[in-house]
């Protein structure tokens, strides 16, 4: 499809259009099947992925065999996580399944609390409720970006705490034994936490963008804990404005594709006792690095 017969909204990178949802990030890719897209189109999704940070591609007949092959040929895959076992579905998929606490209603970038945390995530419903059950994104570049220049520079100098032991330490020591997953080519037998910088600066793009997110971050390193809660409750709330958060209505057939190293997201817990099952598989990512010191 041509940038002339793109929509007017629409964004054209190469042969690919994409139907953006707001000014500044997300987008749905349109007209593209993912089981027989190009190795051009693969690089120019990958491009597409920094730059909008959320991409939606509806209408793919895929299964977790496909999910998978699509993950591998953009990125090298990680387990599908650190310490969960899925059960009986392949080693680099996350089964998030609402009737087994499959939940992720808090905002959260995901495994933040490991070294290396995830590049990017690819997520495709297996059931979906009748209604409800929408993901929001919230874009980290841009809330950085929007904060007041003494601010940015109070923020460029911290650097924060991530631990998984809130979530995962109980499950990993009593229902895995100690013995988790294969994460970095180790296994996994304890969440240690780990600092990041509270800024990361993408390593494709440059740009600067919050590393903080309420589901793992712990504290801030060097400040008293209440001056610690104080900057974190304050950069989750600015992170969180309406303006920084784009939502998508789930359908069958949908694939998902969000950079976790720019990005929160937070999935809508509002379908009662409807049943939603998610498989997430995801790219194996870097060591987040901050601001060069002034």
């Amino acid at each position: 499809m041509s940038v002339d017969s793109a929509l007017t909204n629409d964004t054209a990178i190469d042969s690919l259009v994409i139907d953006k949802f707001g000014p500044h990030f997300g987008g749905e890719v349109i007209g593209l099947d993912v089981a027989s897209a190009s190795d051009e189109h693969i690089v120019q999704i990958r491009d597409a992925l920094v730059q909008h940070k959320v991409l939606v591609l509806r209408s793919q007949s895929i299964d977790d065999a496909g999910q998978i092959e699509f993950g591998r040929r953009l990125g090298e895959l990680t387990a599908g996580h650190p310490v969960h076992d899925s059960g009986n579905v392949a080693a680099e998929v996350y089964a998030l399944d609402s009737q087994d606490n499959g939940f992720a209603d808090v905002w959260h970038t995901d495994v933040t609390f490991m070294e290396r945390p995830p590049l990017g995530s690819i997520l495709r419903p297996v059931v979906l409720p009748l209604h409800g059950g929408d993901t929001n994104w919230a874009d980290s570049q841009l809330a950085y970006e929007s904060l007041s220049a003494p601010v940015r520079q109070l923020v460029d100098q911290l650097t924060a705490v991530h631990d998984g032991n809130r979530e995962f330490g109980y499950y990993l020591a009593q229902k895995r034994g100690g013995k988790g997953n294969l994460w970095d080519g180790k296994e996994v037998t304890a969440l240690v936490p780990v600092e990041h910088p509270v800024v990361r600066v993408h390593p494709e793009s440059g740009r600067k963008g919050l590393f903080v997110n309420p589901g793992f971050t712990s504290h801030i390193v060097g400040v008293s804990e209440a001056e610690s809660r104080g900057i974190l409750d304050f950069l989750y709330a600015h992170i969180t404005k309406p303006e920084h958060v784009v939502r998508h209505r789930w359908r069958l057939g949908d694939l998902v594709l969000w950079d976790n190293r720019s990005t929160l997201h937070y999935a809508n817990r509002d379908y009662g006792t409807e049943h939603r099952v998610m498989h997430r598989i995801t790219l194996r990512g870097d060591i987040p690095v901050g601001p060069s010191p002034r």
